[in-house]
């Protein structure tokens, strides 16, 4: 419930997440493609009035798991009355029968969460359907590169061949980059987070095998545990939900896109983490 007071956590939460993101930005050595990270903040279980604060702070990239909670959002007449240039990007697994329902959604700005070929097919030729005009949809395709049995995406090695359907099969679909999730709670003072490095990898292998210039495919990896690590290896995008909008607060009775019951900070984390796909 939207309490006299959240205004202002919001925004002071907002701009300390910006300005973070900002000094990872500026700790990355100097050979990663210079481009400015770009923050989703997740506002998962949160309401649409928490939404219109955050843009009204300049806040403009969305994230939200779970189709049904996206499409009542982004119709909210309060949300398309107060913030007309805002991006939704979808961070969750799509199932294949919720792809029309999510192609709907209005402003919709990226599918991250692309995980075959199949999906990809499915989501193309609905969105050709769906928004007939020359428009194209952004999409990631997703990659598990924890290899966890509990975490949605493709397997490492199909990635240039799954990079490659996109470009050429999908005409509805503009390919921005790979996704990644990770395993939850590395320990970055062991080294450099696998997963993401995992990440890295493959987009080379994809750029080396497609021609396609590094700096125009993305990487979305990091959330709010790890987002400022994530940014300074490389991720160009960063899902940040908790630490802008505070603990997630899941409802008793749940949909079934929906865990069951409230949940504790590093719980929620949890969740996040097999569930999206961050911050």
């Amino acid at each position: 419930m939207w309490k006299v007071g959240m205004s202002e956590e919001v925004g002071k939460a907002l701009q300390a997440v910006v300005d973070r993101v900002n000094q990872a930005a500026a700790r990355r050595p100097k050979t990663l493609p210079a481009v400015a990270p770009r923050l989703v903040a997740v506002s998962k279980t949160k309401p649409p009035e928490m939404v219109i604060e955050a843009y009204r702070q300049g806040q403009r990239n969305f994230g939200e798991n779970y189709v049904n909670e996206l499409v009542d959002k982004a119709s909210n007449v309060q949300i398309l009355e107060s913030c007309p240039e805002i991006k939704w990007h979808f961070i969750g697994h799509l199932q294949k029968n919720n792809v029309n329902k999510l192609l709907g959604v209005p402003n919709l700005f990226m599918v991250e969460t692309v995980d075959s070929a199949r999906l990809a097919d499915r989501v193309n030729s609905s969105w050709l359907r769906l928004r007939a005009g020359g428009s194209t949809l952004n999409i990631m395709v997703q990659i598990n590169t924890s290899g966890e049995d509990s975490k949605h995406g493709l397997p490492p090695e199909q990635t240039p061949d799954t990079v490659r359907h996109v470009l050429t099969r999908c005409s509805g679909l503009h390919f921005s980059g790979l996704m990644t999730i990770g395993r939850y709670g590395y320990d970055i003072t062991e080294g450099p987070n696998p997963d993401f490095q995992m990440l890295l990898s493959r987009r080379q292998e994809v750029c080396d095998s497609l021609k396609l210039p590094l700096e125009e495919v993305e990487l979305s990896m990091g959330m709010s545990t790890d987002f400022e690590h994530a940014i300074e290896v490389g991720a160009t995008n960063v899902r940040v939900g908790s630490t802008i909008f505070g603990n997630r607060e899941y409802p008793s009775t749940p949909s079934p896109e929906r865990r069951p019951k409230p949940l504790t900070e590093e719980a929620a984390q949890r969740l996040e983490c097999l569930t999206v796909t961050g911050k």
